[in-house]
């Protein structure tokens, strides 16, 4: 029951990473510990009626559990929420909600399995926290496994297998095993003889780039293949050719050859160009403002990081390189041009001049020992994504200070950096991404990091040059005629003039050139406090480079978002900040509240101590998780990869210390257990960067294992307090315990919403900073039980 249950989570994040444009783990894990601690209250209102009939319960439950997670991976679909439109329309909180509560159903039932066996079956409570965390750990790795074999349409359909063995297991010793039997066997059979193929389809928000390409005459799906890293799905439209090429100038004379798109996630695209080996044919390339460093090398040699289906590559290719390393972390991306469209492709990645990586990109840069003249990343995400605001709660390592750091130690004296970025107006990514390589520079002692910084943009890109080393006249001169003789406007270099900026693709106001002067003057936080948005470096400890929303700004913005100013919304937060309300309101009502109506019977004594005990440490549990999810991100190159690793640690870890919880504390009680969760917590604070930024080069495999090693400790610890406050509650309280299992619950719903807002306000290190205060608090309250209890 506990690994279909995580693996539905899981699931559940990779689907709305592509039905949506987010994983939404936070709204995910909120809603599954609603389910769980509305189950501890729905068992504390039918106790009496249940332990009676705990075999039958616990299959029933369980069989319902089958049933809920594929009706609600169907009904939560169909549910119409579009993020864009929830500034102006107060039916998107609603669809929001919904989607809430429909997901939350199937966790209820499975959480009443492993409530119903904790209530009814107290003596073995170690014993079955241990199974109930360790199923959940195996499960994180093996829908891992399962979304690299089948497409996640399909993975659920382990799951419910999963779910259905659990209650044929619990049901062989119910007195009903025969109509258990019957309907379990029922069920089985639609599954796999009358389930329609199309109810499983996966429902793409018409919003998205392959909603919106597919709607073009003729449009073509020609291959789809999936992995944990994405959805890839290539389109082209014999009638209506796509034409990608970001930053291209308006003024070009080139047209771009044929083209094949591909959407990752059903949103961010790349395309496979046909080459032949003529580079004649690619001359459109020459006027994308990402061209403007190879102005300024004479055959370079290239890092391209992110290289998708190769565009990058044939620029570098177009310009003289000497040789590229085109860096990729989906190997089915490569494999689509390597092989699947190598004809179409020209063998691009083939070409003797051509290296491919399938790494991470940071992983890559801080492990070769190898020098560039050129490092560029391109456009990673589509211009749509990122000019509606959905990316705001997207961890990007990429665009950091300490990201930035890196990429310039690996150039030669003289070698450039390239960013190019998306131009949202008003302007945000230039900016911040500017003031990210100002920091960067700064900290790596450079005195003058105006000499060694520009940018330039077209009507839809902006593209940010750092110099190792200072640039020449000669270099300014060739900034200016590259930009001039395409129409591509100046924002910065060396000694520009207001004037020379904002010439050809007007915007009403200069803000790139006006920021990135005020950065590197004295005027930085001035210009930071009273620009709309939240432009100020995005750093390893708040990665969040896409989220510019500010509160100051809330109250202009809503009023402006009827005549034009909804584009001015970062949606990712508003939903983050509904998620919490909705799971403060749904834990009242379905946890708390009907916990009010239960005859309280447990001694005095009881109720402030024990019950804010089991609420800080559902908080602190929680926010450690949280943390260490999107800090492992960094580590382990995948979202996804970053949950499974670290929940399967902290849960299988948990478990093990859960189950020798009692043997372990007969020496050592639960302060000290306490304390030294908050040692090591606080300890990981200042360890863990260097830890990742000393081994993020390592294979996978290896990175896991670390992982493992580095959470096995800590979530060892964390696993104590639990099962120890149940213990002494059985002891002293047993009535207390369904109260306990629901403030539990209610603590554990806040904290996944309320942990990843404190992320991106404050940063990482003080949401496990603030987990060390909730442990310690927890050690003062339950010496302050026992003290009451005479022990």
């Amino acid at each position: 029951m506990s690994a279909a249950a995580i693996g539905y989570e899981i699931l559940l994040m990779r689907v709305l990473s592509i039905v949506q444009w987010h994983h939404f783990a936070y709204m995910i894990i909120s809603l599954a510990l609603l389910g769980y601690g509305a189950s501890g209250t729905f068992i504390a209102l039918l106790r009496t009626q249940l332990e009676q009939r705990f075999e039958i319960a616990f299959a029933v439950s369980a069989l319902s559990f089958s049933v809920a997670m594929l009706v609600c991976f169907i009904v939560g679909q169909r549910v119409p929420f579009n993020a864009l439109e929830i500034i102006w329309d107060w039916r998107e909180f609603v669809h929001l909600s919904l989607i809430y509560v429909i997901f939350f159903v199937p966790f209820f039932f499975a959480a009443c399995c492993i409530g119903l066996a904790f209530t009814c079956r107290r003596d073995d409570i170690s014993r079955i926290y241990f199974f109930d965390l360790a199923g959940a750990g195996l499960g994180a790795v093996l829908i891992i496994v399962v979304l690299f074999a089948v497409f996640p349409q399909n993975a659920i359909l382990v799951l419910v297998a999963l779910a259905v063995v659990a209650s044929a297991l619990v049901g062989l010793a119910s007195g009903a095993r025969k109509s258990l039997a019957t309907l379990q066997l029922a069920w089985l059979v639609f599954i796999v003889f009358g389930l329609p193929e199309q109810w499983l389809t996966l429902r793409l928000s018409e919003y998205k780039g392959l909603s919106q390409a597919m709607q073009v005459v003729d449009a073509r799906t020609l291959s789809a293949l999936s992995s944990p890293l994405g959805l890839l799905t290539v389109v082209d439209s014999p009638t209506v050719p796509f034409r990608h090429a970001p930053g291209l100038s308006l003024g070009t004379r080139h047209v771009p050859p044929e083209q094949l798109a591909v959407f990752t996630d059903g949103d961010s695209i790349s395309a496979i160009t046909r080459y032949d080996g003529n580079l004649d044919k690619l001359a459109y390339l020459d006027d994308v403002t990402a061209a403007l460093p190879y102005r300024l090398l004479d055959s370079p040699r290239v890092l391209v990081l992110g290289a998708g289906a190769g565009t990058d590559v044939l620029l570098a290719l177009r310009n003289g390189t000497s040789h590229v390393d085109a860096v990729e972390l989906n190997p089915q991306m490569t494999e689509l041009v390597r092989e699947t469209y190598a004809d179409f492709s020209g063998h691009l990645y083939e070409d003797p001049r051509v290296s491919v990586h399938t790494r991470e990109a940071r992983g890559f840069v801080m492990q070769t020992d190898g020098h560039y003249d050129l490092i560029q990343i391109g456009l990673l995400d589509s211009f749509g994504a990122s000019g509606a605001g959905v990316q705001a709660l997207n961890e990007s390592y990429l665009y950091t200070v300490e990201g930035l750091q890196a990429y310039v130690e690996r150039l030669e004296a003289g070698g450039i950096l390239s960013i190019t970025r998306w131009l949202k107006l008003p302007p945000r990514d230039g900016l911040k991404l500017f003031a990210t390589a100002v920091e960067a520079l700064r900290r790596a002692g450079v005195e003058r990091p105006d000499q060694r910084l520009a940018m330039i943009r077209s009507w839809n890109t902006s593209t940010l040059l750092v110099k190792n080393g200072e640039f020449s006249a000669a270099d300014i001169a060739t900034i200016r005629e590259f930009a001039r003789a395409r129409s591509l406007d100046t924002a910065y270099f060396p000694g520009i003039a207001a004037s020379e900026a904002n010439r050809f693709n007007l915007l009403e106001q200069a803000s790139l050139h006006d920021g990135a002067v005020a950065f590197l003057g004295g005027d930085a936080e001035e210009f930071f406090r009273r620009y709309k948005f939240h432009i100020e470096p995005a750093t390893d400890d708040q990665p969040y480079f896409f989220h510019f929303f500010k509160w100051a700004s809330f109250r202009e913005v809503i009023d402006l978002r009827k005549r034009g100013g909804a584009g001015l919304i970062e949606w990712g937060y508003l939903i983050l900040v509904a998620t919490l309300a909705q799971a403060v309101l749904a834990g009242l009502v379905l946890i708390l509240m009907p916990l009010a109506h239960i005859k309280r019977t447990w001694p005095a004594g009881t109720g402030g101590p024990m019950g804010s005990y089991f609420f800080l440490l559902g908080l602190a549990f929680l926010f450690v998780e949280i943390a260490f999810i999107q800090k492992f991100i960094l580590f382990l190159s995948h979202p996804l990869y970053s949950v499974a690793v670290v929940l399967s640690g902290f849960l299988v870890f948990a478990g093990i210390g859960s189950a020798m919880s009692a043997r372990l504390t007969r020496r050592a009680p639960v302060t000290t257990v306490t304390a030294v969760i908050a040692a090591i917590t606080l300890a990981y604070v200042f360890l863990l960067p260097v830890v990742f930024q000393r081994f993020i080069g390592l294979a996978d495999t290896a990175k896991i294992a670390m992982s493992i090693v580095l959470i096995a400790p800590l979530a060892f610890c964390m696993g104590m307090p639990f099962p120890l406050g149940l213990k002494r509650l059985a002891d002293r309280a047993p009535d207390f315990i369904p109260w306990a299992w629901g403030i539990n619950g209610f603590a554990s719903v806040l904290s996944a919403a309320l942990a990843t807002l404190m992320a991106i306000e404050f940063g990482f290190s003080v949401v496990l900073v603030t987990a060390l205060l909730f442990y310690v608090g927890a050690a003062i309250l339950i010496q302050q039980f026992n003290e009451t209890a005479g022990d």
